[in-house]
């Protein structure tokens, strides 16, 4: 329970108000994160926290929005890869091994599996659904689990939202959730950072 209010303090703290002032931690924080677990067995990764905020113009950036542009310029180097079941590597990749790579490659360590990631963050509708959120999908396996992940690389104000992943007929693409097949299977979006 601890670790859980940790953790909610934090997503807490990145997501800050927008504020005109220009905020620089001079002294960034260490502390550990858990984010999901595999069974019994609990994820760390160490992380320094350092907030940010940079005023241009009118608008703030903070650190969780370059982290997810980040995470989503690492993911776009994976386009065109294979589909492997259980792959995480150039050499082929499913959709969870994806999201898996692309987080834990700068120090996020979500569960591998998508039902399991679809268990971390916060649920937010789709409409609020921004650069490196998550989508999940349940495309009809023998389970009502569900079993597609996507990261979201861009969305706009009417609704258009592109999503890398990876898929078993084309390997690692970027779709629109408009794409029929998509728009009936998409279930919840989820903000990680």
């Amino acid at each position: 329970m601890n670790k859980f209010i940790l953790f909610l303090i934090i997503i807490f703290s990145l997501s800050s108000c927008k504020s005109s002032k220009q905020a620089i931690s001079k002294n960034p924080t260490s502390s550990k994160i858990v984010i999901g677990t595999n069974s019994n067995e609990e994820v760390y990764t160490d992380k320094t926290i350092t907030t940010k905020t940079v005023n241009t113009s009118s608008s703030s950036v903070n650190t969780a929005f370059s982290k997810a542009y980040n995470i989503v310029e690492y993911a776009k180097q994976f386009k065109g890869v294979r589909y492997r079941f259980g792959g995480a590597t150039k050499a082929g990749m499913d959709c969870s091994g994806l999201v898996f790579e692309s987080f834990r490659a700068h120090d996020i360590i979500l569960p591998r599996i998508s039902r399991d990631m679809a268990k971390n963050g916060e649920k937010i509708p789709l409409s609020d659904v921004g650069i490196g959120d998550l989508v999940f999908f349940k495309t009809g396996n023998r389970r009502n689990d569900i079993s597609h992940v996507g990261l979201v690389v861009s969305s706009d104000e009417d609704g258009n939202i592109e999503f890398i992943h990876s898929t078993t007929s084309a390997g690692v693409i970027v779709s629109s959730i408009t794409e029929s097949y998509w728009d009936k299977t998409f279930v919840e979006a989820r903000r990680i950072l």
